[in-house]
């Protein structure tokens, strides 16, 4: 018989491994707890370690620059994490290199239809990318985007996307190389180009940027990263369905059988739906007093499951923005119970979606004042607006 772990005992599970409770030591120990913290947003990075550390933005800082110890690279779906140094290669392997090959193939295609590269754009393409290197390793301390351009121009080869639509128009070609150099793990995002909600970073050489220890190890076979990080992920989010895996790596299914197959998983009943946890990982009740906590918009303890109905009940459709993205949430015992936002008075404020009881609103709005001091003079708006979010700037 299928060992069976309720709702509660999962919500248990995840207050404890997510530091929703006890702080973790460090940004760094913070971040592997979470295997990565998303990074789309830069503005996730600082409030999602401030959730479960308390530190300041600075220490997120000096953990990114100054320790070297995180590392933001592209990974799992497409999206742009940030990764404990020692877990780089794994990730690489795991999600990165595919999504390399899938954005290469792509811009080999658009470069083709935009008769650029003459009868080889794949050739064109190549010769471009290893002319941006040597520009990027002759720069010392990094370069920008605008700084590679003007070392190689055809950086700044323009190309039009859909003409025939209201949002068409022309784009330069920058961008895309460059991502595809760092995801292909030459390059990477280095220090960031303005205050901690900026977008914009400096480009390092990868193996200049990553020396240090486990440096130059080499990159592990994919099957064995891929079993690797199924590993992680069940310890933080297990246990759970096969498919929240599947889709939270973005894998394929034959992807992720074979890596949980490496593995030494059983089957658990999830109040009546299947999932895997690791055999040797107990489930013992973790419960404790409860406890609030406001998360930013793309968290990792939401974004860590693709079926969320067991934390996130009936409040989708104010949390969510239309592509699927959440944004900033309160939490009462493990589950979702609001959200909150930032006015640009700097005021931080918050909406209950559910009666969660005196305790809980008391509680949020500690945290919520908590976080108010914290943030101070600075303002931060989600890059992905949710309805409950433009409701309570509004």
């Amino acid at each position: 018989m299928d060992l069976k772990v309720s709702a509660e005992q999962r919500r248990a599970r995840l207050v404890a491994r997510h530091h929703l409770r006890t702080p973790a030591a460090s940004v760094a120990d913070a971040t592997a707890a979470m295997i990565a913290l998303h990074a789309t947003d830069p503005v996730t990075v600082y409030l999602s370690a401030w959730a479960r550390t308390g530190c300041a933005a600075g220490q997120v800082d000096e953990a990114l620059y100054a320790e070297r110890a995180l590392v933001r690279m592209l990974g799992m779906r497409r999206t742009v994490f940030v990764v404990p140094a020692g877990l780089v290669p794994v990730v690489q392997a795991a999600c990165t290199d595919d999504v390399a090959r899938r954005l290469r193939r792509q811009l080999e295609k658009d470069l083709g239809n935009g008769g650029v590269g003459d009868d080889d754009p794949a050739a064109w393409l190549r010769d471009v990318g290893e002319s941006t290197l040597r520009s990027l390793a002759g720069r010392a301390g990094g370069a920008s985007g605008a700084q590679l351009s003007a070392d190689e121009p055809r950086l700044r080869t323009e190309l039009s996307y859909s003409p025939d639509k209201s949002y068409g128009g022309t784009a330069y070609i920058t961008s895309r190389i460059l991502v595809l150099l760092a995801a292909e793990g030459h390059m990477v995002r280095g220090h960031r180009r303005g205050g901690w909600s900026s977008g914009q970073f400096e480009w390092h050489p990868a193996a200049a940027w990553l020396d240090g220890p486990g440096a130059g190890a080499g990159e592990p076979d994919a099957g064995a990263a891929r079993a690797e990080l199924a590993r992680r992920w069940l310890l933080t989010f297990g246990p759970a369905p096969a498919a929240d895996l599947q889709w939270w790596a973005g894998w394929t299914g034959g992807q992720t059988k074979a890596a949980l197959a490496a593995l030494p998983v059983r089957p658990v009943d999830l109040d009546g739906f299947p999932g895997v946890l690791l055999a040797d990982d107990d489930v013992v009740d973790e419960a404790a007093a409860p406890v609030a906590s406001l998360l930013p918009a793309l968290d990792p303890t939401p974004m860590g499951w693709q079926a969320r109905d067991w934390f996130l009940g009936a409040h989708r459709d104010a949390l969510f923005d239309r592509t699927g993205n959440i944004g900033p949430t309160a939490w009462w015992d493990g589950r979702v119970v609001g959200g909150w936002a930032q006015r640009p008075s700097g005021e931080v404020v918050f909406r209950l979606l559910e009666d969660a009881g005196a305790d809980a609103g008391a509680a949020v709005a500690a945290a919520a004042a908590r976080l108010e001091s914290w943030l101070g003079p600075s303002r931060v708006t989600p890059r992905f607006r949710t309805p409950l979010e433009r409701a309570l700037v509004a």
